[in-house]
């Protein structure tokens, strides 16, 4: 079986912790980079006119992703990583899984989070992957060791 860790980071955090699963588990990496970046100003959630506030305000909103995965067909699971928006998975994840056909392959969402858990997302993306088999997935938060993410993918592994 071959797994791609796929992730969107706004601030490092995920980004950290994605690729260290991605070392953990022996599978490729792909960061998930919005084709206009974020601002500060654009993820001040407290801030009702910002960009991100916006973006999660609207359920039919995609922010474009710069680049793409050649290869989706070569994967079977794809773990995909982000920060928790509004109790659920941000806009741009939105994006990616609507990209491409995940028909046959497992989603495992992880997320890393200051405040909440994965709330409704791991069914948002269900909704979102049609045919994917999408698991519960995890938060992800401080910094799991190498022998923990392993463990924990391992444990998901179907």
């Amino acid at each position: 079986m071959s797994s791609l860790v796929a992730f969107f980071s706004a601030t490092g955090t995920t980004a950290r912790v994605a690729k260290n699963l991605a070392e953990a588990i022996g599978a490729d990496l792909f960061e998930i980079v919005p084709e206009r970046p974020y601002s500060p100003a654009d993820l001040d959630w407290r801030d009702e006119n910002s960009r991100s506030t916006h973006e999660m305000n609207d359920d039919a909103c995609r922010p474009a992703v710069a680049g793409g995965v050649g290869n989706m067909d070569a994967y079977d699971t794809v773990y995909v990583g982000f920060p928790i928006w509004w109790y659920v998975e941000p806009r741009i994840i939105d994006t990616f899984l609507e990209t491409f056909d995940f028909s046959g392959k497992t989603i495992v969402p992880f997320a890393t989070s200051g405040s909440s858990g994965l709330g409704k997302a791991p069914q948002r993306m269900a909704s979102l992957a049609p045919g994917a088999t999408v698991l519960e997935g995890r938060l992800l938060n401080g910094n799991p060791s190498t022998g923990e993410l392993r463990t924990w993918a391992e444990s998901v592994a179907l």
